[in-house]
């Protein structure tokens, strides 16, 4: 399987003003001169994360929508990231991943925010996804989603087919565990600790991408956006708090091979989630 280009782009974000963040981001990307496959947005990366959800929020034809259906044809790729969206009366953080054809697939954001009162304002979603890129298997969520390991935990298929052990060989839900967010500077060792956490136990590559700067309310951000490997290894060196773009290249066959060597999955616990 081909390898994947994925970039990371960490950004300061213009509070509550979605045309400042839309032209910035144009021009961050039109930066970006190195072949990639997805280009991965913050949280709320055209408002910042504010609660003032029915002012703030657009329609799934808004501009936003129409911002990264645009960038996706020129660049040639998926973009991804999350906006505040209202659908049938409820807000949204939704997870937007567009396509380089204008087609897009949503993740609505499952665990709200109680401590900043992100469950007052937006309603949770129901269902996780997993979509598919050059044969790659990806499961994007959003901030608060991390520490929550159940939610983003990798399934496993066994197959008929034996490997060298004598175990048989498994099959993985996902290959790529995508995390974009708005996470505090305060909380910032939990959250490079649960990436790392996140990579190792599902037998995954992991990418989270965070913002940086203050917010509307005061809250830093600092940033501490990473890719990991499968063993929890950092692939990329982006620093706190400066704004930076990087892509980094997944291998496909480096996972297969650690996979089919260290086979956890084999013993992994079988469970349902209650929806």
């Amino acid at each position: 399987m081909e390898n994947l280009n994925i970039t990371l782009i960490q950004s300061n974000l213009h509070w509550e003003n979605i045309d400042k963040n839309l032209q910035q981001f144009s021009e961050k990307m039109a930066t970006v001169k190195e072949p990639t496959d997805l280009i991965v947005l913050p949280e709320m990366f055209s408002t910042g994360f504010t609660m003032n959800s029915k002012n703030l929020s657009e329609g799934m034809n808004g501009k936003t929508l129409l911002w990264m259906r645009k960038h996706c044809k020129e660049k040639g790729c998926a973009i991804t990231g999350s906006v505040i969206i209202s659908e049938n009366g409820n807000y949204f953080n939704r997870l937007i991943w567009m396509w380089a054809d204008g087609s897009y697939e949503i993740y609505n954001k499952r665990h709200l925010f109680q401590m900043a009162n992100e469950d007052n304002y937006y309603t949770p979603g129901k269902y996780r996804k997993v979509v598919e890129l050059k044969g790659w298997k990806i499961c994007p969520l959003i901030c608060y989603d991390l520490r929550f390991p159940v939610w983003s935990r990798n399934t496993w298929k066994k197959t008929s087919k034996f490997i060298k052990d004598g175990g048989r060989e498994i099959i993985a839900e996902y290959d790529v565990l995508i995390y974009v967010a708005n996470w505090p500077e305060r909380r910032a060792h939990p959250w490079k600790s649960l990436l790392v956490a996140r990579a190792i136990e599902n037998q995954s590559y992991v990418i989270g991408v965070n913002r940086v700067g203050s917010d509307g309310n005061g809250v830093s951000h600092s940033g501490d956006s990473a890719a990991l490997n499968f063993k929890g290894e950092l692939m990329s060196n982006f620093q706190a708090h400066e704004e930076k773009i990087q892509t980094v290249c997944l291998n496909y066959n480096d996972l297969e091979e650690f996979r089919k060597i260290f086979p956890v999955g084999l013993d992994a616990d079988e469970f349902a989630l209650n929806q």
